[in-house]
């Protein structure tokens, strides 16, 4: 099955594409509500803005298939900013409502600590993780953002800590989303890759 990727023009789309094909996954760039609406499994990539993404959405009539396609168990990860639009808002755009799948708000990391949080950190598990099946728990994985959402023991699979925790992954029924980067943390995130497309075989 390919693995159909939100292409809203801009973040890390290629790079993500090079990752699925180095594990031997197919997948195709999506930018229609049509493209969204017929898709069997998505992931939203992001870096950058929260207002520049959530914009970007509404202006190609994204946003509701996009919401259509979670709502009917169509198996969606968003990565880094594609973790953040899941949410109410953020205070990086606090004007603009994001996709509302999460409850909360996104907020800046403490200002207490170097900005942005850029690098490689490890996770703390909360229970059970679809997406960390088989990963060693001392596992780093790469990070590069200012904002993060609240780590609610509901939602979060996953925490990490720079100044403040936060959620570094949630998993709630068929969503799943990471705020680091998994095609960028070399062999821990290209078997979480890999456990998230399996959920869709």
């Amino acid at each position: 099955m390919n693995v159909t990727l939100i292409d809203h023009g801009a973040g890390n789309v290629a790079s993500v594409e090079r990752a699925l094909a180095r594990i031997g996954v197919a997948s195709e760039r999506a930018s229609t509500p049509e493209s969204i609406a017929s898709a069997g499994i998505l992931l939203l990539p992001g870096v950058g803005h929260f207002a520049a993404l959530i914009r970007a959405l509404d202006e190609k009539a994204l946003r509701q298939p996009l919401l259509e396609t979670i709502g009917r168990g169509v198996p969606f990860l968003g990565i880094c900013l594609g973790l953040q639009v899941l949410f109410e808002s953020s205070d990086e755009a606090p004007d603009l409502a994001g996709l509302g799948l999460m409850p909360g708000r996104v907020c800046a990391l403490p200002p207490t600590v170097k900005l942005p949080h850029m690098g490689w950190n490890t996770l703390r598990a909360l229970g059970p993780s679809r997406l960390l099946r088989e990963i060693p728990a001392n596992s780093y994985f790469y990070f590069a953002h200012s904002f993060a959402a609240p780590a609610a023991p509901e939602l979060t699979a996953a925490t990490c800590e720079h100044g403040a925790e936060f959620a570094a992954i949630i998993e709630r029924g068929n969503i799943f989303a990471t705020q680091f980067h998994p095609e960028k943390s070399g062999d821990a995130g290209a078997l979480l890759l890999r456990n998230f497309v399996s959920l869709a075989a």
